[in-house]
């Protein structure tokens, strides 16, 4: 099979990052992912679908249409299409070295979007929330039956075992107060799940300054692991939080009639609040 063949590429190609560019206080704590079953399931349906020749033109008229007046991720919501993917659940808990007998009280998923990403972990959990601003995407993911929390409310149904907060913090308005938030919403032996995309860009898709956020985070550096290690000393660690462990993942969204599917470079981070 094609996808098979693909593995060994797409290994190097995705998930590999060269620690002898990166200090022994984090080189330490990366744990090298590869593409496993759900990834490359993922894959196929983004093929089979981007092969949907009526279904993709329907798409992008409605796009052009709808974009007028609603955002692109309500767009994606309304065609139910655009779904992403980033962690399966087996990489969820090789990152966290624990097996699928762990289990805990509570998640919070941040953004949480379509729910697609959601699904993934939410069986480890005897309870999941999830924030979400696109209208359309908050009724996909009520229709899941996971309990929907508002964007300015959330902390008060806290605290919780695990926040997941996945390329979230380049997309919101105010990224500082997003983490001590989160700092402070944890139950004491509480972990964050943090996705970031590097290089870093900022983009606030409803914002009121021209899509800039209000708070610029200081993330530098010219390549993916430079840019890393800004994250976590320039923004993590000021924010009170340490690493647990991380590692590097492809961002991956379903595509169009041009390209099956579309990847961005992602750093997932375990943490845990500092003191």
């Amino acid at each position: 099979m094609l996808f098979e063949k693909c593995k060994v590429m797409l290994s190097v190609q995705w998930y590999h990052c060269d620690l002898s560019k990166l200090p022994p206080d984090l080189s330490s704590k990366f744990v090298e992912l590869g593409p496993d079953d759900d990834t490359i399931k993922f894959l196929q349906q983004s093929e089979e679908k981007s092969d949907w020749v009526l279904t993709q033109i329907w798409h992008s008229i409605v796009k052009v249409f709808l974009g007028w007046f609603m955002t692109q991720t309500s767009i994606n919501g309304w065609l139910q299409r655009g779904s992403m993917f980033v962690l399966s659940l087996q990489q969820f808990l090789k990152l966290m070295k624990v097996n699928e007998k762990w289990h805990k009280g509570s998640l919070l998923d941040l953004g949480a979007g379509d729910g697609e990403v959601t699904a993934h972990l939410s069986a480890l959990f005897d309870k999941t929330y999830v924030t979400e601003v696109s209208t359309t995407m908050r009724n996909l993911l009520q229709n899941r039956g996971y309990k929907l929390l508002e964007i300015d409310t959330w902390q008060r149904s806290g605290p919780f075992d695990v926040i997941s907060c996945l390329n979230l913090i380049d997309r919101c308005d105010t990224p500082n107060q997003l983490l001590k938030q989160m700092k402070t919403s944890l139950k004491p032996d509480g972990l964050v799940l943090l996705a970031v995309v590097l290089p870093f860009s900022a983009y606030v898709e409803a914002g009121s300054r021209g899509h800039k956020p209000t708070e610029l985070l200081p993330i530098l550096g010219s390549c993916f692991e430079d840019q890393v290690n800004s994250v976590v000393h320039d923004v993590l660690t000021p924010a009170g939080f340490k690493v647990v462990s991380w590692t590097r993942v492809p961002y991956l969204c379903e595509g169009d009639l041009q390209q099956s599917y579309y990847w961005l470079d992602d750093v997932v981070f375990i943490l845990k609040a500092a003191n």
